[in-house]
């Protein structure tokens, strides 16, 4: 797998968060270079870019807020006077807040508004931005990263189970759409066992895992892994949802 990132240049949107910084790491540790995407999380993206393991060119933060497409388009031109490249896109900037799925009325239409533009319309911006460089790599791959709420349609409230169901739909379609040059895929979680998820109820963490086949939670670098194949071994594969979810929905 180093031999197949070596040279490469990966994007993450969302790097700093605890999925994110795992797969930021994973790729590194595979050769790649990696800009850390970041919308609020500078210190911490900076932070993290500076701990990766060395690359043939410099890691670095990357401006990135995925609902702005303006800002989007001074991040590849920025990829791309850096970098001269980009060969992985991985789209993890996310957002959601728990909302009972029966309580209607607190899901109102900012929220949903702010989950769909994030979730969903984010990643086609991020990828209509670094079309360009992804299709001039010659193999360049987007993974988006999605959820199991798209299948199960059980999260943190109905908005976020919509959005990541459009996500994994938008996956087949660019997948269609910018074949053969650009492979498309999704990689969907369970639960995952962040230092977010770590500080809740001990009890209801507990509850997750005993629900899951596998009796416990995905671990960030579970994904992680799930992301390298995606952009390394899974080479004839493009337009498919990727699981990493302990069998939950057999459940």
């Amino acid at each position: 797998m180093n031999d197949g990132l070596s040279g490469r240049v990966a994007v993450v949107t969302g790097g700093a968060g605890g999925i994110g910084e795992a797969i930021c790491r994973g790729l590194a540790d595979a050769g790649c270079t990696v800009g850390v995407g970041y919308n609020a999380s500078e210190g911490a993206a900076r932070e993290l870019a500076a701990s990766l393991a060395p690359a043939a060119q410099p890691h670095a933060a990357l401006k990135a807020p995925v609902t702005d497409s303006a800002a989007l388009a001074l991040m590849a031109l920025d990829v791309k006077q850096r970098w001269g490249r980009c060969d992985i896109l991985v789209n993890c900037a996310g957002t959601t807040r728990f909302v009972p799925h029966a309580d209607l009325d607190a899901l109102d239409d900012a929220l949903f508004d702010r989950i769909l533009a994030t979730n969903v319309r984010g990643p086609f911006a991020a990828v209509r931005a670094l079309h360009p460089l992804l299709a001039a790599a010659g193999r360049g791959v987007v993974v988006n990263v999605s959820s199991i709420a798209a299948v199960t349609a059980i999260g943190s409230n109905v908005a976020y189970c919509a959005s990541k169901a459009a996500l994994d739909n938008m996956t087949r379609s660019l997948a269609r759409a910018l074949a053969p040059a650009v492979r498309v895929l999704s990689v969907s979680p369970g639960l995952a066992d962040t230092e977010f998820v770590k500080s809740m109820d001990r009890g209801w963490r507990d509850e997750q895992a005993a629900r899951t086949p596998l009796k416990r939670l995905a671990l960030p670098e579970e994904v992680a892994a799930a992301v390298l194949a995606a952009a390394t071994t899974l080479g004839f594969t493009t337009g498919a949802v990727i699981p990493v979810d302990g069998g939950r929905p057999l459940c």
